[in-house]
């Protein structure tokens, strides 16, 4: 194996991987929208399609909602086995006026290393996607065969929810299970600087409404006599929070470690400026807990977040109204340590012991996933970030996230498997929003990465 003339090859096939991607970009498969169905079964098929092109043994097995594709190819004897996992559905693209030209008809823009290519998808997830694929495809190419044995696994429900993704892992477990997960559905540290997600916050999610009189009211008949929702909702959501910026549910931080000295020092390095993340959106002060680093608040703190509230009349011009609902969602960011379900239940405390005997309180379905953290003692860790800092202009680092990756905590509790989560977005790719693009050089310099780390994983070329 020459891992010099797999990287050639994959400099000399680029426009040709360029292409394959655009052909994925072109199929709309927007799993949350049902009439999109079909073109989310388009996608998995030419997934299966292209897997199969590889000599890969590649089927879509049929679930509840879109199909799940696997597929699997041999590497040599006693090399480890690896499974990747990507998903191909999109998000919807409205509004569709904000986008510069047809969202699934992907234009290639700029020049030199500054070129994106701009499709909704290039970014979230199947530019990402491909630049493992590709990877493999250089290998098979250049070598004749892969270093290692690899699994493929691509959902097509991961932005509508992923219904189906728990029941399809227990029921295929036996054929999925592999000795490390790789997850491309993250980013760069920054423009030079590659990363190994290895901290991801949990989610819990909730949604109350706090009802009171059977009927809106008139409040020049009846304010200061009967009692407002608004009110009692506003005074609720206020006490989740001390003047510290500390969420104040009993037990909320019971259980979580302190961040170590050279976690912290690692953070520090990084020179996280918090004052130009948070100016790029209007904003200026942290707002966190008080004596944290910004990173920390970021990566490994628990928040609590009030994501809407409404009740009452919120039409032009003015109505004076007493409600007799009002409402709020709220979520809460875990990190490791915190059950979904404690917090869960800690919330609804919070909202019951808070209530007027003339109100009442229902709440929705609540949501909840643990957070992930990944145990870098495993070598296999070191070996990737060693691949990634030989193919960028900086050395790659080990980061946390705030957001959530479910599959990540479902790869550990279904599967017992750890997972390395390497992706080459930006903070700029516009993912979810309007003119999505994935820069030229990600996907670029993404499918190198790869091909260093089947390499590094493998045990090096010989």
């Amino acid at each position: 194996m020459s891992l010099d003339q797999t990287l050639s090859r994959v400099d000399e096939t680029l426009d040709a991987a360029v292409a394959r991607l655009c052909d994925l970009l072109r199929i709309p498969s927007i799993s949350t929208d049902p009439a999109f169905a079909n073109d989310c079964k388009a996608a998995a098929d030419w997934l299966v399609q292209d897997l199969q092109s590889l000599g890969a043994d590649a089927r879509a097995i049929e679930t509840p909602g879109h199909p799940m594709v696997v597929g699997h190819m041999d590497g040599p004897s006693g090399s480890p086995h690896l499974l990747f996992y990507g998903h191909y559905d999109v998000q919807p693209v409205d509004p569709l006026n904000l986008w510069d030209a047809d969202p699934f008809d992907p234009q290639i823009i700029g020049s030199g290393e500054d070129r994106i290519i701009r499709a909704r998808g290039a970014a979230d997830d199947k530019g990402q996607l491909m630049t493992f694929v590709e990877a493999c495809r250089a290998w098979i190419a250049q070598n004749g065969a892969l270093p290692c044995k690899i699994t493929f696994m691509f959902e097509g429900e991961e932005e509508s929810g992923s219904p189906s993704l728990q029941p399809f892992m227990r029921d295929f477990a036996d054929e999925l299970r592999a000795d490390i997960a790789l997850i491309c559905d993250t980013g760069l540290y920054d423009h030079d600087t590659p990363a190994i997600t290895t901290m991801l916050r949990g989610l819990v999610s909730e949604e109350i409404t706090i009802h009171a009189a059977n009927k809106d009211l008139h409040s020049g008949l009846f304010g200061g006599l009967a009692m407002n929702p608004i009110r009692v909702l506003t005074q609720i959501l206020a006490d989740l929070h001390d003047d510290q910026g500390r969420v104040t549910l009993p037990g909320f931080y019971d259980g979580i470690p302190d961040l170590p000295a050279d976690q912290r020092a690692a953070w520090d390095a990084l020179n996280f400026d918090a004052g130009a993340f948070l100016g790029a959106v209007g904003l200026s002060q942290p707002a966190g807990e008080a004596g944290r680093l910004p990173l920390e608040m970021l990566w490994s703190r628990p928040t609590c977040d009030v994501n809407g509230v409404w009740g009452g009349y919120t039409g032009a011009g003015f109505k004076t109204v007493l409600p007799a609902e009002a409402h709020a969602k709220v979520s809460f960011r875990l990190v490791d340590g915190q059950d979904p379900d404690q917090v869960h239940q800690a919330f609804m405390d919070h909202v019951t012991s808070r209530l007027p005997s003339d109100c009442r309180v229902e709440f929705g379905k609540s949501k909840g996933s643990p957070a992930c953290v990944m145990q870098t003692s495993d070598p296999k860790f070191d070996a990737a970030r060693a691949a990634l800092s030989a193919e960028w202009p900086k050395p790659a680092q080990y980061i946390g996230i705030g957001g959530s990756i479910p599959i990540a905590g479902y790869f550990k509790t279904i599967l017992d498997m750890d997972a390395m989560l390497i992706g080459f977005g930006k903070e700029d790719d516009q993912i979810h929003s309007p003119n999505e693009k994935y820069d030229l050089r990600s996907f670029h310099k993404g499918i190198r990465s790869w091909v260093r780390i089947l390499d590094a994983l493998s045990g090096g070329s010989k």
